[in-house]
């Protein structure tokens, strides 16, 4: 049974910070290139990031460059997602999902098409 399970979603202030985690199971994360996307409320699904197992780089849109950040656990098989200096319109069910690619500032899931339930982010005041 091949799953991913997001956590860490939560309710936080303009300009604060959340982590959000990925854990997978039934396979190994580090064979995947993980991706982080966000569906906000009355908007369609949108990719946020790709994490590539090899070489080990990171894509993510514009929108959240300079502000997240992913990283991998291995031996925790979990990906992360660090949200610094969060605006009210990060405000999103964020999911994580593989295998991943981006181009041309967007990112997206093809082949296998692995996908999580989704943890809900809210920022406001």
């Amino acid at each position: 049974q091949l799953q991913l399970v997001e956590s860490g979603g939560g309710l936080v202030q303009p300009g604060g910070s959340l982590r959000l985690s990925c854990a997978a199971s039934g396979f190994t994360l580090d064979d995947y290139d993980i991706g982080w996307f966000r569906q906000a409320p009355g908007k369609e699904r949108e990719g946020v990031s790709c994490l590539h197992s090899s070489p080990g780089s990171t894509h993510y849109i514009d929108s959240v460059k300079g502000r997240f950040t992913v990283s991998r656990d291995n031996a925790k098989n979990t990906v992360y997602l660090q949200m610094n200096s969060l605006k009210p319109e990060d405000t999103a069910v964020y999911y994580c999902a593989a295998p991943c690619a981006c181009a041309g500032g967007v990112c997206y899931v093809y082949g296998e098409d692995y996908w999580g339930k989704g943890t809900l982010v809210t920022v406001s005041s």
